[in-house]
C-alpha cells in the first residue's frame, strides 16, 4: 500500500469538509439578511418551530433582526 493511497482521500475529506462549512456559513448568512427583510419568512420559520407571533411579536422580532450586525471576515 503506497502512502499517497492514505493521504489523498484524507486531505480530500479535510478541504470538502472546510469547503461545505464556508458555503453553509455563505448561506446561512444570506438567509438571515433576507430574512431581516421579509416579515412572511419571519412568521414561516416561527410555525416550523411551533410559535405563533401576533403583530407586537412580529414588530418586536423584525426589531431585533435589523438591530443585529452580522459579522463580516
Amino acid at each position: 500500500m503506497e502512502w499517497y493511497n492514505i493521504v489523498i482521500p484524507i486531505a480530500t475529506l479535510i478541504v470538502g469538509a472546510v469547503g461545505g462549512f464556508i458555503a453553509g456559513v455563505f448561506y446561512l448568512r444570506k438567509q438571515l439578511e433576507k430574512m431581516q427583510n421579509d416579515p412572511e419568512m419571519i412568521q414561516r420559520m416561527a410555525k416550523q418551530m411551533g410559535y405563533n407571533l401576533n403583530k407586537q411579536q412580529m414588530s418586536r422580532a423584525q426589531n431585533m433582526m435589523k438591530n443585529q450586525k452580522l459579522p463580516r471576515k
